[in-house]
Order: structure tokens, then C-alpha cells, then sequence
């Protein structure tokens, strides 16, 4: 029921088709966030109107509320949600780190603080896919712990070493063929310890890896590094999934050394701000430029506020606290997103990654190109560099 076909390579750039049960999507993509079972402020048919080809889920949020049952009851995600594309759910692993000072962790799994009442609630592999059966999501995560940073080396190599066991656990009670679950590589920023990760986790030889515990407040300087080392050494023809990135310049960089797929609230929790994503960076809209603008957001895109709304309109919305201008924001922002993996498709399939990933960070980096993206760009131009698994 899975497929993943490579159609075209520059570098390690590359553009694929991936077959799952309710529909194909083509990669490389940005995956918009419903951590509730909905993105913030966006219906269905406005994500599909944009653009959007899949959707995440939280597996921790939705056990809480409103329960699997419930959302089984409607047939999964899809029948809950009324968007009818392929969707992924998250573990619930991410938690194990952002709810630091309400969960315990042991061998068996975390017992966290319900940050709704208060309960305990515990979580283990096997009711993270129990949890993921029930929501219905083609692609479901194994169950891991995200280590944050900056951690001990200790704690990330035992870390990972659990994340290893717990992916068998979650392989073993996993029933439904029609989901692929993804493991996931961790490992910090050290790259003996991704290399560790790696040994133990490529030969459960799942449909697709996941790099995990990254933008967890690294630095990007330590950050591509490892992104680099984990990528060229994921098999080559399985998709890769950076957990976690949605700025562009992350996107822009992480297709240059192999990622096919990615997912952040970024684009909407940054639109709710008051921001708005362009090639020249982030556009305040809470600042006086905007305030007596009559160009659109951004005259290159085709989203609803950019073909109907004038930056001045947008700027009086956010001002007057009109729910319609974060809404806006936000469409405009994934909308955005989209477009910028889109155009990066259409540039590798011409052979011309590099200049166009080049140029559009002459433009959107106004203060100069960092180093660190300069490093993953050439980094990625050199495809004699990677070491995939075959």
C-alpha cells in the first residue's frame, strides 16, 4: 500500500511520488499541523484549496480529548476532520520532552500530568499505537523520547537506547497494514551517537525514518551538521522525515541534503503573531510599514488574502484584533510554504537546485547568507558526500 518513487535527483535534492492508502503526494512537502485535529483557523477545503497533501495529528492531545473511541467512532481522522487526504499522527514522544515537569520516565513508558486536569495518564509504545490504530492515520510514529537540548551524553546514548526497544515493542502490537509506521533516529547533535542511533534502528528496515530530536533549540550551526550525517546515511529509497521544521530557510536546506518531509506549527503560530512569510523574510504586520500598504502580501502568491486584500486592510485586522486577520495570516503563511516546496520541485526536476536555492537566499537572508546554510547547500550539491543505505 506504500510506494516511494524517486522521479528526479540533483544532488541529493530529489523529488519523489509517495503511494499511500488515501492518495499519493509528492515530495518534497511541508505538512501543516492539527495538533487538535485541526489546523488553527484553516478548514479542510482551505487546505486543500492551498495546496496541503497532508495533515498531522497528536497522538497525546486526541487521546486526552476527545478520546480515540470518539474520533474511531467517525472512522478515523478523515471522517472527524472532513479532510479527505492521508494524514500522519505523531506518537506522542515530542511530549516526553515539552512536558518535561509533569511526566516520569521509565522503561515501561512516561506517566504524565494531564495538562488538562491535572489525572495521571500514562503512555506507553503499545497504547501510542493503540492510540494511532484508533485514529486512522496512513503514516503513525514509533514511540520515542526526545531528549532536549542541551542534554548529557549519557542521557541522550540511554535515550536512544530505549527508543530502540520501544520501537520493537511498537512493531509488535502494531495489527493494521494499511498504516506504515516510521521509526525514528535521535541521537542529539553528536554524530557518533546518530551513528549508534542508526545501527540499532535501520535494520527494523521500516517504510519510512524519521530524524528526531532536532530543532529543539539548537543551534543551526550544530543543527545541519547532523541533519546531514542522519540524511546521507537513511536508505535512499525511503522517505525522510525531519520532525519538527517548518521555517523556510530549514525547508530550503533540508531538501538540498535529502529531506522529503516536514511539519511545524511555525507558518500558523507565526501568522496568529501577526507575521506573514515572504521571500524577503517575515513581514510585521503589527509595525507602521504595512499600515498604509496597497500592495498584497505578496504580490508571487496566489492565496486567498494575496489575490483579495491589500497589506493595509490585513494590517487594520490584526490592529482590531479581527479574528480574519490571523486567519488570513495563516492561510497566507501555509499557502507560502507550499509554494516554496513546489518551487523547489520544480527546480530539481530542471537540474537547477543550487542556483535557485542560491538566489532565493540572496533574497530572503536581507542581512547576509549564513555560513551554516551555505554549508548545507554545497554540502548537498556534492552527492559523492552520501552514504545511503541501499
Amino acid at each position: 500500500m506504500f510506494e516511494f518513487d524517486i522521479q528526479h535527483r540533483d544532488g541529493r535534492a530529489r523529488v519523489a511520488q509517495f503511494r499511500t492508502p488515501r492518495g499519493t503526494v509528492t515530495t518534497p512537502m511541508f505538512m501543516p499541523v492539527g495538533t487538535q485535529g485541526t489546523v488553527k483557523g484553516i478548514s479542510p477545503q482551505e487546505l486543500t484549496d492551498i495546496g496541503s497533501q497532508m495533515i498531522l495529528g497528536n497522538t497525546y492531545h486526541l487521546m486526552l480529548r476527545p478520546g480515540e473511541t470518539l474520533v474511531a467512532a467517525h472512522g478515523g481522522l478523515p471522517g472527524f476532520t472532513a479532510y479527505p487526504g492521508p494524514f500522519l499522527t505523531d506518537s506522542g514522544g515530542f511530549q516526553v520532552m515539552s512536558l518535561g515537569h509533569m511526566r516520569k520516565i521509565t522503561e515501561e513508558g512516561v506517566v504524565f500530568k494531564s495538562h488538562l486536569d491535572g489525572s495521571l495518564v500514562n503512555l506507553t509504545p503499545e497504547r501510542s499505537i493503540q492510540v494511532q490504530e484508533a485514529l486512522g492515520a496512513d503514516i503513525i510514529m514509533a514511540f520515542d523520547e526526545c531528549p532536549p537540548y542541551p542534554a548529557e551524553r549519557e542521557y541522550i546514548l540511554r535515550s536512544l537506547e530505549r527508543t530502540e526497544r520501544w520501537l520493537a515493542r511498537c512493531l509488535n502490537v502494531k495489527s493494521r497494514s494499511e498504516q506504515a509506521l516510521f521509526a525514528i533516529v535521535q541521537g542529539g547533535v553528536h554524530e557518533d551517537l546518530r551513528e549508534r542511533s542508526l545501527e540499532l534502528t535501520l535494520p527494523y528496515d521500516t517504510p519510512g525514518f524519521a530524524l528526531g530530536g532536532l530543532a529543539v533549540g539548537e543551534p543551526k550551526e550544530e543543527m545541519y551538521p547532523a541533519v546531514a550525517f542522519t540524511a546521507g546515511r537513511l536508505p535512499e529509497h525511503k522517505p525522510r522525515y525531519l520532525m519538527g521544521v517548518g521555517h523556510p530557510e530549514d525547508l530550503v536546506a533540508g531538501v538540498a541534503l535529502g529531506v522529503d518531509m516536514f511539519d511545524c506549527v511555525y507558518p500558523t503560530r507565526t501568522g496568529r503573531f501577526g507575521y506573514a512569510l515572504t521571500d524577503e523574510g517575515r513581514l510585521n504586520m503589527n509595525s507602521s510599514a504595512p499600515r498604509t500598504s496597497m500592495e498584497p502580501l505578496d504580490s508571487g502568491c496566489d492565496c486567498y488574502a494575496c489575490r483579495n486584500y491589500t497589506r493595509a486592510y490585513l494590517a487594520h485586522l490584526i490592529r482590531a484584533e479581527e479574528m480574519l486577520g490571523p486567519r488570513m495570516l495563516s492561510l497566507h503563511n501555509l499557502r507560502y510554504l507550499h509554494r516554496l516546496m513546489e518551487r523547489a520541485r520544480a527546480a530539481i526536476q530542471a537540474g537547477e537546485f543550487h542556483a535557485w536555492a542560491s538566489a532565493w537566499a540572496a533574497r530572503y537572508f536581507r542581512q547576509g547568507v549564513p555560513q551554516w546554510f551555505q554549508i548545507a547547500l554545497e554540502t548537498g550539491q556534492n552527492q559523492e558526500s552520501q552514504k545511503s543505505q541501499s
